[in-house]
């Protein structure tokens, strides 16, 4: 494929995490898997050896580079050792810049060394039994008491939810006049009414603790609520470019690693006494979905640019979901067809890739609401055509 940008830095440091994850990560993903969780240790580990939070600034522990790169790196490595399971992005790009673009130096000082370190785990809430992509539909509510707010409500399928410290909560502090009028609340571990429930059975990602979250009358108090008072809504609008940024270059790694696997097992495999390699079809699956996944990778890195440059729009990002998700799909699809009976065992990891990628299409905004952003984009009466007519 063509050639990618990276600066020798960044190929140095792609080396280092890979050997990190070799050494510290790996071994212990199948016992993760069985526990349904991730040991904190993983956490401060990478946090330690600086893999965690590039891009806090130094005085908070961290190298002080925003380039969305390193993320990328460490988002696509993670999808190549097979432990995507440990979501650790989640917390370090997704989570942690919520702090530095909507909190105050007080909040930055008092959380984010931790968050570097690993010490301290974060989540985000958002998501309710009846309230996904619909964020008006939330019922989480909050309301001022003198020095604190009184938060009650509960979230479903928070990710990191048994390990969390540190949750960014959503919820309506004006319900009654205006569904859009939410703050965001920072509820630590401890704080009374704040309960955990089971860590949920998933299709796959059986190493992520997804849980549910329930806040009785917890009291978070004023110096706790990240940025403005109901102003929310549009924090999380605001973050959601680089939400689907992230997803989308963990969605195409894990679309990249199933090819290898069913372009490995091809060339191995015989049927009626030659490779499956060997076969026409064969080769035109893989040569399509190879073609697939190079115009998705330029695409991607493209994206990435605009991010650092900060000219990533929220239409663009959502392209980029919503393409490279559905090939993570395609490819794990592919790659256990072309596996035949052998890619529906356990033992054989493209079974892996297919139940891991399901969700892809799902979290972070469906593949609906992505073609309902962009459809509203591209026929609006603002937008400009790819090409201007003069006829």
């Amino acid at each position: 494929m063509l050639q990618r940008e990276f600066t020798e830095e960044q190929h140095m440091f792609r080396d280092a995490y890979r050997k990190f994850l070799a050494s510290e990560i790996v071994p212990q993903m199948e016992a993760w898997r069985e526990a349904g969780i991730v040991d904190r240790d993983a956490f401060r580990k990478a946090g330690e050896q600086g893999f965690l939070m590039v891009w806090p600034d130094e005085r908070f522990g961290g190298m002080g580079d925003p380039d969305f790169r390193f993320e990328q790196i460490i988002i696509e490595e993670t999808a190549y050792a097979r432990v995507g399971d440990w979501y650790n992005s989640l917390h370090s790009r997704l989570v942690g810049p919520y702090l530095t673009r909507f909190g105050s130096e007080e909040q930055c000082q008092r959380f984010l060394p931790g968050c570097v370190s690993g010490e301290t785990i974060l989540a985000v809430a958002m998501t309710e039994p009846d309230a996904g992509s619909d964020l008006a539909g939330m019922r989480s509510t909050a309301v001022q008491r003198g020095d604190h707010w009184l938060l009650n409500g509960s979230k479903t399928y928070i990710s990191n939810g048994i390990n969390a410290d540190l949750v960014v909560v959503a919820a309506k502090t004006d319900p009654d006049n205006n569904p859009h009028h939410m703050t965001l609340f920072l509820v630590e571990r401890g704080m009374e009414g704040f309960e955990r429930g089971r860590n949920l059975d998933k299709m796959g990602m059986k190493a992520q603790d997804t849980a549910e979250l329930f806040f009785n009358d917890v009291k978070v108090p004023v110096e706790n609520v990240l940025g403005e008072p109901g102003k929310g809504f549009i924090y999380l609008m605001e973050g959601l470019a680089e939400e689907r940024l992230i997803g989308a270059a963990g969605y195409l790694a894990a679309a990249q690693l199933s090819w290898d696997l069913a372009a490995d097992y091809v060339k191995e495999r015989k049927a009626f006494g030659k490779p499956l390699a060997a076969f026409q079809n064969t080769q035109f699956k893989l040569a399509e979905k190879r073609t697939e996944l190079d115009v998705a990778q330029c695409y991607i890195d493209q994206c990435v640019r605009a991010f650092n440059a900060g000219q990533l729009t929220a239409v663009d990002a959502a392209k980029a979901k919503l393409v490279a998700s559905e090939l993570q799909i395609s490819a794990a699809d592919l790659g256990v067809q072309l596996h035949g009976g052998a890619g529906y065992m356990d033992e054989y990891p493209i079974s892996r890739q297919y139940t891991d990628a399901r969700i892809a299409t799902i979290y972070a905004g469906s593949s609906e609401v992505m073609k309902i952003i962009i459809s509203r984009d591209c026929l609006s009466q603002d937008y400009s055509p790819f090409n201007t007519r003069n006829f």
